[in-house]
């Protein structure tokens, strides 16, 4: 059997809010879609399903997230993951400068849970909420491969 990554769906109340702080961090808008429809609801398992979404990749397109903004039902608004909940996590890139990346995030209001930190010597790294609480990863290795 195979298998192949496709993307990770990531509900958010505001898709326009959503998309710009994604492609503003160097993600593409591959494509954008409104979603109803009988098929909907048998594959998503909601009835009344209605949904505007957008398929954003990483400019080598090796990733992808799907964003939707839920139109109906109403979209629920939940609390923050925490990193030690179980569960959908987090979404993680790898940026060729954190520092860069964290600029941007920060026009968006996003700003590093803590602050930045070094693993090994490896990487160094820090977790922020993104746009609608997205717990996002950003990271940036000290040692080419």
């Amino acid at each position: 059997m195979g298998i192949r990554f496709e993307n990770v769906g990531i509900a958010v109340s505001d898709l326009e809010e959503a998309i710009a702080f994604f492609t503003d961090l160097g993600l593409v808008v591959q494509g954008r879609a409104e979603i109803e429809g009988e098929w909907a609801d048998t594959a998503v398992g909601l009835d009344g399903n209605h949904a505007n979404i957008a398929v954003l990749t990483t400019p080598g397109g090796d990733g992808a997230i799907e964003l939707f903004e839920y139109l109906h039902p109403e979209a629920i608004n939940t609390g923050p993951t925490l990193p030690h909940e179980i569960g959908m996590h987090r979404v993680a890139f790898q940026v060729d400068d954190l520092d860069e990346a964290l600029g941007v995030a920060a026009r968006h209001g996003c700003f590093p849970l803590r602050s930045v930190a070094t693993y090994e010597d490896q990487y160094r790294l820090t977790y922020l909420r993104g746009p609608s609480g997205i717990l996002v990863m950003l990271a940036q290795a000290l040692v080419r491969a």
